[in-house]
């Protein structure tokens, strides 16, 4: 008898999330949901999945369920409290920003080799540029990604209020504004990975110093 390949995961309803544009999926989840009451979004991620092109290999994937919207017409600042059931090394629940596969950046809370959850971005235009930045004791923190102009930010928080920055960059041939941002959850090494998005907020103002702690 012929082994049949098994059938992909239906795709999850787009949810409706307060404050923010039509959402869509980019890639299918194992699980996904939303509550409103809580106003927690969750995504499970399936084995294997990530979005990655190695900068010393030939390992290149873009598979990682993700669901964006439309970045907003100037600046903005998406913030959400990521929680993760980690796991496996590498697991991780994400801020995300996408042009296109070759194009994209992510600010994750990701579970390292060592089993500590970490701050890591990666920025990829063409090749992966990942560096990580602080450990946390805890399975949830805040992620914040910010415009202004061209520039993108990256900013961290153990508590919503006081923000840690990571990263500036910008995007190669985003000037096209066809770039979007959302959530997206992981687990390159592992089976599965769930990631649960609460207190989200999307707003237009951003600080006048993307470095800063505001």
């Amino acid at each position: 008898m012929t082994p049949q390949t098994p059938s992909p995961p239906p795709t999850p309803p787009t949810p409706v999330i307060a404050g923010l544009p039509a959402l869509a999926w980019q890639h299918v989840p194992v699980a996904a949901g939303y509550d409103p009451d809580r106003q927690a979004l969750s995504i499970t991620a399936g084995a294997g999945t990530d979005w990655f092109v190695d900068p010393v290999g030939a390992y290149r994937t873009h598979d990682a369920p993700a669901l964006l919207f439309d970045c907003p017409a100037g600046e903005f600042a998406l913030s959400a409290r990521v929680t993760v059931d980690f796991a496996a090394a590498f697991d991780a629940g994400v801020l995300c920003l996408r042009l296109d596969e070759e194009h994209w950046a992510k600010l994750c809370f990701e579970f390292s080799p060592q089993g500590q959850p970490m701050v890591v971005t990666v920025v990829t235009n063409g090749t992966s540029d990942d560096a990580n930045t602080v450990t946390v004791d805890s399975s949830t923190v805040h992620l914040r990604v910010l415009r202004k102009g061209l520039a993108y930010a990256f900013h961290y928080s153990l508590d919503g209020v006081s923000w840690q920055f990571a990263r500036l960059f910008r995007l190669a041939g985003d000037a096209a504004g066809s770039t979007r941002v959302g959530f997206l959850a992981q687990s390159p090494t592992g089976q599965r990975c769930a990631a649960t998005f609460e207190r989200i907020a999307l707003v237009d103002e951003v600080p006048d110093d993307l470095r800063g702690g505001q």
